[in-house]
């Protein structure tokens, strides 16, 4: 080891390969050591605090990654606190970068002295240093002169910054004198030899330091919430997904059948794409929710699309699902719905809501209302069907219905007239938790979504029109290609995703829906549609 150590550098050189950018930061941040902060963005500076000074650089971390995310792009960060200043990218996605080499030391703190003692190697005296418990261990480690062991070489240089980060030696229960008491000092003692030589500087290689800030992608995206230990719900999430299963379906699970199960082949692309879709329709939801189905236009698929989705979800959930016709006089849901003993609608439940009004009132009991669809485990609700009838549904009527019907059922699809200015058409907007917009491939369905979008968002639903589902359906069993594009394109930039379902025969007579009826390819479709769907829920 050389005689002389080396004073430590106000700056770090970076490692090979670590390119330092050439612009300056975006934003400056100051982290104080009394739990407070500074932000400057834009100019405008900004004051956080914490209960420590990780806190504070969790605050910092978070509002610099909201910045980042505003604009679309990472963001250079420069901080300053008591071990010097880092330079740092912000990426959007809250993961956090050096992005160069740190300066050490530039920004001393006012020290509340206590002597801390160093051995010297020849006199073995206490040699005081001024240090305080918050001063940054760089000022700890560049002591006046040193002097190595002589049995050590002297042409090894040594890295201060390196021992600057990793954790000094404690002495054994040092002892200061202040004012002629002793006491144990707050600090750990470094261990560095003291030499009564003049100091001769010379270039040391070193390794760019550890951000504070610097985080992994977990430890970012949680940088803006209050860190909290892990609980049962956590372990039970880590679990591995479940190995694939054999395959069920096509000429795989045949193979698989034929032999007894001794050729046993993994599931085609096209079965776990399916195996996938029921997953997403089958997961937990938080509560009960709500999809309407919308489509200004009459003949637009949208009672159809209502009885499906219902079907879906019934089936693969296993029921606690209703199709509710939310005309505001008379709709068709009833009469393309399994038939039922009775003849009740949402007007004759809405004038016993009262019976449901107490926590003894079980599902069972709207039986009487609702009309069962069998192996398709979901339930209809009908609107009037009286065509002399003066009844009708409006908000207020609506969402007594919804807050009850919400007590028993876990999704409820409802199914809307065509009348965007009844009142319980928009009720049903406002209530809903996913949209689902439907359109023939035909020039006046496709007119009619359009429309309908250009609405929702000119009355301030433009966050729900940017979530919905637009679901396509082709007319007949040859569809125009190129209007069928021009639709996919359209509604691609307005809604979350567009989905295609296929022209179905046992559909076109409007008779009750038989989900048993429908082709294969159709109800593939449809579970699709229904899964793209319940990622909104």
């Amino acid at each position: 080891m050389s005689r002389n150590v080396p004073a430590l550098p106000d700056t770090v050189a970076p490692e090979a390969g670590f390119t330092v950018p050439d612009t300056t930061a975006d934003i400056i941040a100051e982290v104080q050591t009394d739990t407070t902060g500074e932000v400057t963005i834009n100019g405008a500076t900004r004051t956080v605090t914490g209960n420590d000074e990780a806190g504070v650089r969790e605050e910092i971390i978070g509002l610099v990654v909201e910045t980042a995310r505003t604009r679309g792009q990472s963001v250079l960060l420069q901080v300053s606190d008591e071990q010097g200043d880092w330079p740092l990218t912000v990426h959007p996605n809250g993961r956090v970068e050096s992005a160069g080499p740190v300066v050490v030391g530039r920004h001393p703190k006012p020290a509340h002295t206590v002597p801390l003692p160093v051995q010297n190697s020849s006199s073995r005296s206490a040699v005081p240093i001024e240090a305080d418990a918050r001063t940054p261990f760089a000022a700890l480690l560049q002591p006046p002169a040193a002097e190595a062991a002589a049995d050590e070489p002297d042409d090894e240089p040594v890295s201060l910054f390196e021992s600057l980060l990793a954790p000094l030696a404690v002495a054994a229960e040092p002892r200061a004198s202040v004012g002629g008491a002793e006491r144990t000092p707050s600090l750990p003692v470094a261990s560095a030899p003291v030499a009564s030589e003049p100091v001769t500087s010379v270039p040391v290689t070193s390794r760019p330091a550890t951000s504070p800030f610097v985080t992994s992608p977990a430890a970012a995206a949680a940088a803006t919430s209050t860190t909290v230990p892990p609980n049962l719900a956590d372990f039970l999430s880590s679990r591995p997904p479940a190995p694939t299963g054999p395959a069920e379906h096509g000429w795989q699970g045949a193979m698989r059948r034929l032999t007894g199960g001794l050729v046993s082949l993994a599931p085609s692309p096209a079965e776990q794409m399916q195996r996938s879709a029921i997953s997403a329709v089958q997961r937990s939801l938080n509560g009960p929710r709500t999809i309407v189905v919308l489509n200004p236009k009459g003949g637009a698929h949208k009672t159809t699309a209502t009885l499906l989705i219902a079907a879906t979800f019934g089936i693969y959930r296993g029921g606690y699902t209703l199709a509710w016709d939310n005309n505001e006089t008379m709709g068709t849901l009833g009469v393309r719905a399994q038939a039922a003993r009775h003849t009740n609608t949402a007007v004759d439940l809405l004038r016993d809501l009262d019976r449901f009004g107490d926590a003894r009132s079980r599902v069972g009991d709207l039986d009487n209302y609702v009309r069962s669809q069998g192996d398709a485990q979901f339930d209809a609700l009908a609107s009037d069907l009286d065509p002399a009838g003066a009844a009708s549904i409006d908000d207020v009527a609506f969402r007594k219905l919804h807050t009850t019907l919400s007590r028993f059922y876990r999704v409820l699809v409802i199914d809307t007239g065509n009348n965007m200015r009844a009142s319980n058409w928009e009720a049903a907007v406002e209530t809903s938790d996913q949209l689902v917009i439907v359109s023939t491939i035909r020039e006046d369905t496709g007119y009619g979504a359009a429309s309908l979008l250009d609405g929702l968002r000119q009355k301030g639903h433009a966050d729900k029109v940017a979530q919905a589902v637009t679901v396509l359906a082709s007319p007949s069993k040859t569809a125009d290609e190129q209007l069928s594009a021009r639709l996919h394109d359209h509604f691609r930039q307005l809604t979350r995703t567009v989905v295609d379902v296929p022209y179905d025969a046992s559909l076109v007579g409007g008779g009750p829906l038989n989900v048993d009826a429908l082709a294969p390819r159709t109800r593939s479709a449809w579970l699709q549609a229904t899964a793209a769907i319940a990622e909104g829920l």
